[in-house]
Formats: C-alpha cells, sequence, structure tokens
C-alpha cells in the first residue's frame, strides 16, 4: 500500500516538474519573440533614419500588451513617420504580425 502511494507521489512531483519545465521553455520563447520584436523595430528604424547612432527603442509592459517606445533624432521624426504616417503604420503592422505568431499583442508609439 506504501508503495502505491510513493509511485503516486513520484509521479506527481514528475508532472510538477515536467509543467515547471514548460513554463520555464516558453518564458524563454516569451523573452526571445520580445527581443526579436525590439530588434525588428531597430533595424527597421536605423535603416530609415539619417542618424542610427541615436535610435533607442523600449518596451514598456501595460495591460493591453507590449507597448515598444521609440525613439529617433527630431529631424528624423518625419522619415519614421512618414508621408501620412504610412511608414509608421507599416513598422506598427509588422510588429503585430511578429506579436499575433508569438501569441500576445504590441503597440509601437514614436516618442
Amino acid at each position: 500500500m506504501k508503495e502505491q502511494e510513493s509511485k503516486e507521489e513520484q509521479e506527481s512531483k514528475e508532472e510538477q516538474e515536467s509543467k515547471e519545465e514548460q513554463e520555464s521553455k516558453e518564458e524563454q520563447e516569451i523573452g526571445k519573440e520580445l527581443k526579436d520584436m525590439k530588434e525588428l523595430i531597430e533595424y527597421v528604424a536605423k535603416s530609415i533614419v539619417n542618424a542610427p547612432d541615436d535610435v533607442v527603442v523600449t518596451e514598456e509592459e501595460t495591460e493591453r500588451g507590449l507597448t515598444f517606445k521609440l525613439q529617433v533624432n527630431d529631424e528624423d521624426k518625419g522619415r519614421i513617420i512618414g508621408k501620412q504616417g504610412r511608414v509608421a503604420e507599416a513598422i506598427r503592422t509588422l510588429l503585430r504580425v511578429k506579436a499575433a505568431k508569438a501569441g500576445s499583442r504590441a503597440s509601437l508609439e514614436i516618442v
């Protein structure tokens, strides 16, 4: 009887450890996706602006998902926004697609 109980306890511990490992892997994947999204924004922005060294991307967790804040030189804001906001909207679309693949939501603010 005790052997059966100890086997059940051991199986329970193994299941818990398996769940913890899976959660850890998911957290690592989310972290990787977050880094990928940030790198994507930086890459696109640095490709467009005249002063790529002034490009800074920060992320912030909100109740609506992730918010990325893109800072560029004042002279380059027009390039990032584009005519009628088309460039900014294209960057936001790429970000939303990447976030959707990661199973989250993301938005971009240009400051």
